[in-house]
């Protein structure tokens, strides 16, 4: 009766198992992985929030398969203030009610049925599933580890194949937290030319830097047809405001074409709602504040995090330049599953193993750096001493 694509495993791993039995429990669990901001004792600016939101042009609706213009327009000034000037055209704006809608977009715009797409590895899980509902097939490039993350670009290469139509990049990456260097990025526009590809360009996490200024987006990339994602939910840390957008640039001919399909694309849909675009401009004013508090807390616990690790010798935090995620090497006693549900079970602290981002191998945990400052500083601390005894504490 089911589709053969909807042919997923929907039973819950052992990990979400053992939580679901902590929390049955009434366990008091540190959670080393929350990554949603409201949850994480921010300040939100909660009547101008809600004023934005209760304005009386919401009562009419005049739909643009774009979105209406002003929500452009704030998007296209978001760009102009980085450095490089991305874009500043709202015709190049096409909104999406997430990142995940505008990924279906341009699946739908870019690849026929059994079509390809490369993608990072290490990465983000949920682009399995967003490419298996739109039929197109993911094939992981490399990203590997020397003082710091690179793309793998031989790796890169020898996955292009006949079927390949679209390049992934997450720009910082997740959960790597690299961002795409100049030479790469350049490297890229030129394997996309070369190949006939897109370049996906996702950029939710860009203004988190973690030294050093901002980084310049891709979207002002006009060597090779490019889609930049990105949106409200990591930019204004309002992921309940359902406004995304894709920023498509590149040679001229190319991207025109590539607008105008997205333009009906999006005209099937008008999913976008009237409130949520007239309160663009302002949600997005509203990311200094929360930007100021991010980079913060995420300063905060990486210096709890190193300060910790100073006394354990065996485990190491891998660099990172931005985004909200830090890796951790830790010595391989047993699959990072099983150690992650015996931190759960034993410490009552909830980390993400390896393996749910494709490390190559165990022995790697992923933390968020966004978990609330005090519960971050006990987590690390208890699933240090876990790792030291080698044995339950």
């Amino acid at each position: 009766m089911f589709a053969r694509r909807t042919n997923w495993k929907l039973a819950p791993n052992r990990l979400t198992q053992a939580l679901q039995r902590r929390r049955a429990a009434g366990a008091d669990i540190l959670d080393l992985t929350e990554s949603n901001p409201t949850r994480c004792g921010l300040r939100y600016d909660e009547s101008e929030i809600l004023s934005a939101l209760g304005q009386p042009e919401s009562l009419q609706y005049q739909p643009d398969p774009k979105g209406l213009r002003s929500a452009r327009e704030a998007v296209a000034a978001y760009y102009a203030e980085r450095p490089a000037a991305a874009t500043t055209d709202p015709d190049h704006i096409a909104l999406t009610t997430s990142t995940s809608e505008g990924y279906s977009f341009v699946f739908r715009l870019l690849c026929d049925p059994g079509d390809e797409a490369l993608v990072p590895s290490p990465g983000y899980p949920l682009f399995e599933l967003l490419a298996d509902v739109q039929d197109v097939k993911l094939i992981p490039y490399l990203l590997f580890y020397d003082h710091g993350w690179h793309l793998d670009l031989h790796s890169l290469r020898t996955a292009i194949t006949e079927r390949t139509r679209a390049l992934l990049v997450v720009h910082p990456n997740n959960p790597t937290g690299s961002y795409v260097k100049r030479e790469e990025a350049e490297a890229l526009s030129h394997l996309c030319r070369e190949h006939e590809l897109a370049l996906v360009s996702d950029e939710v996490f860009l203004d988190y830097a973690c030294a050093g200024p901002p980084r310049a987006s891709l979207a002002g990339n006009a060597h090779a047809l490019t889609f930049t994602l990105s949106g409200l939910s990591k930019i204004s840390a309002l992921p309940q405001m359902k406004v995304a957008w894709i920023v498509t640039t590149g040679p001229e001919e190319l991207a025109a074409g590539a607008r105008a399909r997205l333009e009906l694309i999006a005209d099937t849909y008008l999913s976008l709602s009237t409130p949520l675009q007239l309160a663009t401009p302002r949600l997005l004013q509203l990311r200094h504040a929360m930007t100021r508090q991010l980079l913060q807390r995420i300063a905060t616990n990486l210096a709890v995090l190193d300060s910790q690790l100073a006394n354990h010798k065996a485990c190491q935090r891998l660099q990172i330049e931005g985004g909200w995620y830090a890796v951790l090497r830790v010595p391989v006693t047993g699959s990072d599953e099983d150690l992650a549900v015996e931190l759960l079970e034993r410490e009552s602290v909830f980390i993400h193993p390896g393996h749910f981002y494709d490390f190559p191998g165990d022995g790697y945990l992923v933390l968020s750096l966004i978990a609330p400052a005090e519960q971050f500083r006990e987590g690390v601390r208890r699933l240090l001493r876990h790792i030291s005894a080698g044995k339950p504490s």
